[in-house]
């Protein structure tokens, strides 16, 4: 039985989404819509009485002051078109699994498996519209084919009788779940053609690794005495890409790199990750007590107080987020959530964070095959990021957005969650956890769909216009707050001894980690629960559908946590158990399907040998006469109104900062609170005063420069930006988002070679500068395969490092803000100010790119940090923000609009090396700079704390805090600018306030 129950807004001043509908047509799409209203359909799949199906619409699916709702009857009239737009079967649909529950609460009664809840959009558009141009609004705006379906109908469709017809949205699979065994072709093209067709990923050097594997006399012979044939059942061989794959066993980070340096010299560097990474971080641990637990879980560890412990991961979802924004990115929130769920003995989620990297959203050229226009995906990425985070009842704390057109091919979503846990649990540090042979393999959470499948293998391959739809995936953010709640309760009574996620790879991925701990698993993949039947054992193994964790869970409390899981309404399967034999065993109807050594499951890839040439670049600097002909005061108000530059508040805004009360330097501050903040401060435990500042740091466009530049620009911008706020420069740890182009050489890449050497250089880097600042480096990723190709078309990223900080602040109350805030304060420069334009955003404004690219001292860094962090907790320093885009400049508008304060500057004082052109002096984006307030009365005391080291940091009194409303800035007897606060505020407001 269907019922159909739609809802409609009553009045149109309460329709927020049509209005919202109705300004994006006419403005991303360029068609003259008068008006537009939205319903929200609900198709009901089960057997019910009209009593319940009013009590549905009456007292839970609609409003009854605000909405109107009709019964198997349509409320659409009047429009002259009318488009429906609802998931595809199979796809997670959040708001109709919700109502289920609801519904079955208002009732008070059971509702069966086969009772569903299905969910679509109706948009009713009044205006002289074509079908063509109806059409048109449905696919570029409304609907996304790969998980949606629509339907158009006109007017004169309408009044001849035709509706949307009420159907289910069930997936009905007519399939009888089978294994295959897949023969490996004794030809190399056959191999190379087999990985292709199935996704898996793999190159032809693995590929061969596999068949030499199976076609061993050793292994052929145990198989046979196994019941199993010579060749892989697709089960293992999906396993095996999974567990191979880019995306899981970063290659080329482990890979052996033949690399050749601009001066011709060569060099073998064995594995990237060993030989800079993790040795940097085992260089600066010699040196510090609080690390915990590091690169060996789901995300890494460090202490925070006596009793307690913060863990941090930072995921990517870029090839998702092309596809699907909205999807894409709510998993991505979700997905890091549970990374953090699943990290030690299980954390509790404490913040989001999440940086994006967009394409312009006023693109005005074609947008190529399979990918959405950039604003598309800047509005639903936004949104996907946000529902998931405000719907787990998570903080969004810290963020940011950079724009550059190189990113229209490939979204960089990236998403981070901190999470606070006890040090101790149960008696024992709860960074340490373990599994015994016996322990129960038990599944919790969500059920398994064929959404997510191929999920690790396709984001280890460039996008392409034939990229699989099966990949793609919606979070439930309330299913898994759930299974958060149990976890950390389950946790607190020692129910289970490990905990995973089931992120890339899914199961397959999870167990297969999880094994190695003790040597082995059997499962029984016909035990987990699935959304519908009809999947086939490698489907259930390598799905990726979401809000599911693994557990180890002892035989004699199985019984105590399935019943806990129960009462907290969380499902839990029991799948087999952990074994010792070095084997990935998988059964299906009693039958084994899978049987796999772990040794080569995890050891056997061959590692890939990738050379490295660097190659120069041929940019060049302006020519000064250009600069010095600039309009600067123009120039000024222009840069402002670039979209690294200007504002993000409206975005911004639309995440929960508050939730779980602990926020104490938020997102925006200031007397309007609208300034944007250097770093986020939360007071995780509210009867301590210690804090956790989060930062971050990210310049992709020095890249185009030099990479090691960029990577260490990226690490002083997350140092200082910390450091900005309060945190100690001596307590931060670091984690390391690599996003790349492809870097192996190959027709299609011709140029790898040189993107591989740009990765070295940002890995030197690293190194270099996570040791000299002391920064432990607690956990990371890489994503290699950010390109899109159509035809002859690529599109690749910009080489892309994202740098994350959290550190630790002795004293929450004394945590600083950006904005100024006494009339009469002196107005401080800290560090110095070089010609170091390039990459800049004042030369990518003016279509430049230059080739003096900010330099970074650490030595000279890390006094003046060192000297700043004492003056503040000294109560010397009023407000602080540091410098970067758009250089002192930016800082000094930022810092005076903040505060509604105006400033006075003159810049003959400026702390510089060189001779500088007055548009070097404001626009130069050297780093380890701030612009501070400070007290008259503490002048004396402050430049005393700054001068008190060996090394004494670069500081001068460059001006003064006024009343008057605006920045003026002076240059000898030459007044370079005055602009007032509502110009700035102009400029730097409108061009994302929408």
């Amino acid at each position: 039985m269907l019922t159909r129950i739609e809802v409609a807004q009553k009045s149109p001043a309460t329709d927020s989404r049509g209005n919202k509908v109705l300004t994006a047509i006419r403005e991303d799409v360029g068609l003259a819509v008068d008006r537009v209203a939205s319903l929200l359909v609900y198709t009901l799949e089960m057997e019910l009485t009209p009593d319940e199906a009013h009590k549905a619409a009456s007292e839970l699916l609609a409003d009854p002051v605000t909405e109107a709702a009709g019964i198997d009857q349509p409320l659409a009239h009047d429009f002259d078109y009318l488009i429906e737009v609802g998931f595809k079967p199979g796809v997670t649909d959040n708001i109709g699994r919700s109502s289920r529950e609801g519904l079955a609460d208002l009732w008070d009664r059971s509702l069966g498996e086969e009772d569903q809840v299905f969910t679509s959009r109706q948009y009713l558009l009044w205006g002289k519209l074509t079908r063509e141009e109806a059409e048109r609004i449905a696919v570029k705006l409304l609907a996304n084919d790969l998980i949606e379906r629509y339907r158009v109908i006109s007017r004169a469709q309408w009044d001849a009788g035709e509706r949307i017809p009420t159907e289910s949205n069930g997936v009905h699979l007519a399939h009888e779940p089978r294994v295959e065994t897949i023969t490996l072709p004794d030809n190399d093209a056959d191999l190379e053609k087999l990985s292709r067709d199935k996704i898996l990923s793999l190159s032809l050097e693995e590929m061969r690794a596999i068949r030499t594997h199976y076609t061993e006399a050793s292994h052929s012979q145990a198989r046979a005495e196994a019941g199993l044939p010579q060749f892989p059942t697709d089960v293992e061989l999906e396993v095996i890409a999974q567990t191979w794959s880019e995306h899981c066993k970063h290659k080329i980070f482990n890979a052996d790199i033949d690399y050749t340096d601009a001066a011709g010299e060569k060099r073998n560097i064995r594995s990237l990750y060993k030989t800079y990474v993790k040795a940097a971080t085992a260089k600066v641990a010699e040196k510090i007590t609080w690390l915990k637990s590091v690169f060996t879980d789901n995300a890494g560890i460090i202490a925070f107080t006596e009793d307690y412990d913060i863990a941090m991961k930072v995921e990517t979802h870029n090839s998702p987020s092309a596809l699907d924004p909205y999807g894409g990115a709510m998993t991505g929130i979700v997905g890091v959530n549970r990374d953090i769920m699943g990290c030690g003995i299980g954390c509790k989620p404490l913040f989001n964070t999440d940086v994006f990297c967009f394409a312009t959203p006023f693109y005005d050229k074609p947008v190529p095959p399979k990918l959405h226009h950039p604003k598309r995906v800047l509005k639903e990425v936004h949104r996907g990021v946000r529902d998931g985070g405000n719907e787990s009842g998570i903080p969004t704390v810290n963020g940011s957005i950079v724009f550059d057109d190189r990113f229209l091919g490939k979204p960089l979503v990236f998403c981070g969650t901190g999470g606070l846990i006890p040090a101790t649990v149960g008696g024992k540090p709860s960074h340490l956890k373990t599994i015994l042979p016996g322990d129960r393999i038990v599944m919790a959470g969500g059920r398994i769909g064929k959404d997510g499948i191929h999920g690790a293998t396709f984001s280890s391959a460039a996008l392409t216009e034939t990229s699989p739809t099966s990949a793609v995936q919606i979070g439930d953010p309330i299913t898994q707050k759930k299974l958060s709640d149990f976890l950390l309760e389950a946790r607190d009574l020692s129910l289970y001894r490990f905990v995973t996620d089931n992120g890339a790879g899914g199961l397959s991925s999870s167990l297969g980690e999880m094994a190695r701990e003790c040597g082995g698993c059997r499962m029984h993949l016909d035990r987990a629960p699935l959304k519908y039947p009809g999947l086939d054992p490698w489907e259930i193994l390598v799905s990726e559908a979401q809000e599911r964790m693994s557990f180890a869970v002892p035989p004699e409390k199985m019984e105590a946590f399935s019943a806990l899981a129960k009462k907290r309404g969380v499902e839990v399967a029991d799948l087999g158990e952990f074994s010792d034999d070095g084997l990935f065993a998988a059964y299906y109807d009693g039958k084994l399907v899978c049987r796999l050594e772990m040794e080569f499951l995890h050891d056997g890839a061959p590692r890939m040998r990738i050379p490295a040439r660097l190659s120069p670049t041929n940019h060049r600097e302006p020519e000064a006469a250009r600069l010095r002909e600039r309009d600067l005061r123009s120039d000024a108000l222009q840069l402002l109104s670039t979209l690294n530059i200007c504002s993000k508040e409206s975005w911004v805004r639309q995440y929960d900062h508050e939730v779980q009360g602990m926020s104490v330097v938020k997102p925006f501050t200031g007397a309007e609170n609208d300034g944007p903040s250097d770093a986020a401060v939360i007071r995780p435990l509210y009867h301590r005063k210690e804090g956790l500042a989060v930062a971050h740091g990210i310049v992709p466009r020095y890249s185009d420069i030099d990479c090691y530049h960029m990577a260490a620009c990226a690490i002083d911008e997350a140092v200082r930006n910390a450091v900005a706020v309060g945190a100690d420069p001596d307590y931060l740890a670091g984690l390391d988002n690599f996003c790349w182009p492809d870097p192996v050489e190959s027709p299609e890449t011709p140029d790898g070679a040189h993107k591989m050497a740009q990765l070295v250089r940002a890995n030197e880097a690293l190194y270099d500068y996570c040791t000299a600042y002391g920064l432990p480096l607690i956990s990371g990723k890489d994503s290699m395969k950010n390109d899109y190709r159509a035809g002859s078309e690529k599109i690749s990223i910009p080489p892309t490092l994202l740098v994350t900080v959290i550190g630790r602040l002795p004293d929450v109350e004394k945590s600083m803000t950006l904005d100024a805030k006494q009339v009469g304060d002196f107005v401080y420069a800290l560090g110095i100010t070089r010609d170091e334009l390039g990459g800049s955003e004042y030369y990518a404004m003016l279509g430049e790119v230059g080739v003096n690219v900010p330099r970074v001292d650490a030595a000279e860094a890390m006094a003046l940090y060192r000297a700043l962090h004492k003056a503040i907790l000294a109560g010397y320093v009023r407000s602080v923000h540091d410098m970067s885009d758009g250089g002192l400049f930016t800082a000094l508008a930022e810092t005076s609009m903040a505060g509604r304060l105006g400033m006075d500057i003159q810049l003959d004082t400026l702390p510089v090396t060189g001779e500088l052109s007055p548009a070097a002096l404001l626009f130069s984006e050297s780093q380890s700079r701030f612009v501070v307030t400070v007290p008259a009365a503490r002048q004396a005391e402050f430049e005393q704390t700054l001068s008190a080291g060996a090394k004494r940091p670069a500081f001068a009194a460059i001006g003064r805090v006024t009343e008057a409303h605006e920045l003026r800035i002076a240059l000898g007897d030459q007044k370079l600018l005055t602009l007032s606060h509502d110009e700035m505020f102009h400029h730097w407001h409108q061009p994302l306030n929408w």
